[in-house]
């Protein structure tokens, strides 16, 4: 499992001259984001809530490519207040799926969350979204599975 941080790879807003459906990609940090996804079997997107919607670098991280989500599974944890980020998932759900995305319904919701960090900053989790995680994990690699066949029958086709 690779953990990769959205400020790390710090992608300025979209700056490609042609839509990413075409692949045609010209700037270094496209093609790394593109390596980067495209070598993935599935993701977990740690997102926070907004003004009820999800934030601007993960739509803008999406956004930068298309074939590349294809197939793929997604999960997601999600954390704010109240509602624990459960507003932007909605949201982010109408996004991946446009993708070819498939979203697993396990899922962990932070309500709270500042209320849970430690001194540190780490998440202080307790036994309901250890469950939740492990619950999500499984069904990812489960559809992971299902899936893998079209992500290489999609491979063959663009070859």
């Amino acid at each position: 499992m690779d953990i990769v941080d959205l400020a790390a790879v710090n992608l300025p807003f979209m700056d490609e001259p042609n839509h990413p459906r075409l692949g045609q990609y010209v700037h270094d940090h496209t093609r790394a984001w593109s390596a980067t996804v495209e070598a993935a079997d599935a993701f977990v997107f740690v997102m926070p809530e907004y003004n009820y919607g999800f934030n601007a670098p993960l739509k803008n991280a999406i956004d930068y490519l298309n074939r590349e989500w294809m197939y793929k599974p997604v999960g997601f944890v999600s954390y704010g207040g109240v509602a624990a980020g459960t507003r932007a998932v909605q949201m982010v759900k109408q996004v991946v799926t446009t993708l070819k995305m498939t979203t697993v319904f396990e899922s962990v919701s932070i309500p709270f969350v500042t209320e849970r960090l430690a001194s540190d900053g780490t998440l202080i989790a307790d036994d309901v979204m250890d469950a939740a995680a492990d619950d999500m994990l499984v069904e990812l690699e489960r559809l992971e599975g299902a899936l893998r066949p079209l992500r290489h029958g999609l491979r063959a086709e663009l070859a």
